[in-house]
């Protein structure tokens, strides 16, 4: 009952603004026109308000996850005219406020405190109010300036209505639509409901918050405000009050003489150096949520707010992401469509040349253009037809991720449009694979993980015996393969005592894994051989100290 109920309020949110009037119905098949002519929304009176005005009313009046969705829109001017655009930036933080007495009610239970003995003053009118919370200016009673964001009445139940709808449509298209089951919907939309419940978790944000001023302390790039834990919970976080530009604010930064190229570019630089140094970015930097010290213009800082929704990539995806980019940015197509094969985003048996051909059809025509000359709504076009003729599935741990870069292309746009968005990034991302395969980068690795594999080595023979023993039961080993095997486990068993040989079957059961497993093979090929030597020479070392001598 209660989808049917969210159902009927988005039709009717629709026909109040007469929203049915931006399906382009010149495309649509004749059913499709026939039925949009039967549909009651033409007894509605047309508003008298703008296309833009309307369209962000609605997105209000629907919800957090429609606001979110605006909130997206905004950003992309090569999609919408400017009217639109301007007024779906009014989604960023000017969605109508809850009631102050409500604001204050929240703050006090929250805090287990009458506001009177944390603030010596509480601004009752927000400062900003967005889809999910709201925020009020207040002074501690110590003076220091904090802004104090709260969590918006019952939001918890409209959000859960609208993911079970998700789900319902997800279903839907999963089962029906061709591509259904390569976009993964279900799975989407799963990352998107555990991604929003989080935002809902005040106590959580600060948790992010704190981390990214760790990542970022004594940064020129960004500067991430204080957290007072203290005064924060669930429902209630109490931040230092920042004061800056807003990004999407061009006409100020520009009279403040702020240098718009270096801007852009720290912007790119930000985005990179969380995704691939920390593995832990801002994913909703749209302009709300970003401003701009105007304290050295020539060299511009950003400042960041609302930390409620932060993405990680495996060390997997990771590497996966970063040699696709770096192969993308040197044209090396060849270098893309093997990467998408191994790691499983197409299927394996996809004709690598096939592939190849389609991506550079795709890419080539962008290259060496600034962003200002970029259609990005073509070029996702084409992108998606080229995934649905591979069977490209969706990678849901990805969407966060793109809906970043979304917002950090929108941004840029916005501040820079002549940014060489190539030339920016690939710097950066090749200094960052140069750190990770380099002597530095594996000491470091070495470093950090060594101390826990000390302490695995005591559970290594018993893992080894269960291992052998699982391997026993697989169908495929050829006979003279199971006789190596039992060997070798009888020799494990005959020296139980004798961490030597314990360390050799390590080495020899690492080295079968290593020969069945390609892309470990891959990967490896492209490390320098003077890490190899060091490597080796470490191993050394590190056997000779840690096995035993057999001399009494």
């Amino acid at each position: 009952m209660t989808k049917i109920q969210r159902l009927i309020k988005i039709f009717w949110v629709i026909g109040k603004y007469r929203l049915d009037e931006f399906i382009p119905h010149q495309h649509l098949p004749a059913y499709l026109k026939i039925l949009l002519l039967l549909t009651p929304w033409h007894f509605f009176p047309k508003p008298e308000l703008s296309e833009g005005a309307r369209l962000r009313k609605a997105m209000e009046d629907l919800g957090p996850i429609f606001v979110k969705f605006g909130q997206l829109l905004s950003t992309r001017r090569d999609l919408f005219p400017d009217d639109i655009a301007d007024e779906l930036k009014n989604l960023q933080d000017r969605v109508p406020p809850f009631c102050s007495d409500q604001a204050t009610r929240i703050v006090e239970a929250g805090l287990k405190k009458p506001i009177s003995e944390v603030f010596a003053s509480f601004t009752t009118e927000p400062l900003a109010s967005a889809s999910v919370a709201q925020v009020h200016s207040a002074r501690l009673l110590d003076g220091r300036e904090v802004v104090v964001k709260v969590i918006r009445p019952d939001i918890e139940n409209t959000i859960r209505q609208d993911i079970q709808l998700m789900y319902a449509l997800a279903e839907v298209v999963e089962k029906y639509w061709e591509d259904g089951k390569r976009l993964r919907p279900l799975e989407v939309v799963h990352d998107y409901q555990q991604t929003i419940f989080d935002e809902l978790d005040l106590q959580r944000e600060a948790a992010n918050a704190s981390q990214l001023r760790r990542n970022f302390e004594s940064s020129s790039l960004i500067y991430i405000p204080e957290i007072f834990w203290d005064y924060t919970s669930s429902t209630v976080l109490v931040m230092e009050r920042i004061y800056g530009i807003p990004v999407a604010d061009v006409d100020t930064l520009k009279a403040q003489g702020v240098n718009m190229k270096r801007l852009a570019e720290k912007g790119v630089e930000i985005f990179f150096t969380q995704v691939f140094r920390d593995s832990f970015f801002h994913a909703d930097m749209h302009p709300g949520n970003i401003f701009v010290s105007p304290a050295n213009p020539e060299d511009p800082q950003y400042i960041a707010v609302d930390f409620g929704i932060m993405g990680s990539l495996t060390p997997e995806d990771q590497s996966y992401l970063a040699r696709n980019l770096l192969a993308f940015f040197r044209r090396d197509y060849h270098q893309v469509a093997q990467l998408h094969i191994d790691s499983g985003w197409v299927p394996r048996d996809t004709r690598v040349n096939e592939f190849e051909s389609a991506i550079r059809s795709v890419c080539e025509p962008i290259f060496e253009k600034p962003l200002k000359d970029i259609s990005f709504g073509h070029f996702l076009l084409r992108l998606f037809q080229t995934a649905r003729r591979f069977d490209m599935e969706v990678q849901p741990q990805l969407v966060l991720l793109q809906k970043t870069l979304l917002n950090i292309e929108g941004l840029g746009r916005q501040l820079y449009p002549d940014l060489d968005l190539w030339s920016t990034a690939q710097p950066y991302l090749e200094s960052w694979m140069k750190k990770r395969i380099t002597p530095p980068g594996f000491l470091k690795s070495l470093q950090d993980h060594f101390p826990q594999w000390l302490e695995q080595t005591q559970e290594m023979p018993q893992l080894i015996h269960d291992a052998f023993k699982q391997m026993q039961k697989l169908d495929y080993l050829t006979h003279g393969q199971q006789q190596s095997l039992e060997s070798l486990k009888n020799e494990l068993h005959n020296n139980q005592g004798t961490n030597r040989h314990y360390w050799l079957a390590t080495l020899l059961f690492a080295a079968a894994a290593i020969s069945s497993d390609k892309n470990l093979i891959h990967w490896l090929q492209g490390i320098p051989v003077q890490s190899w030597l060091l490597a080796l020479g470490g191993v050394y070392f590190l056997t000779r100290k840690s096995i035993p001598s057999r001399k009494k």
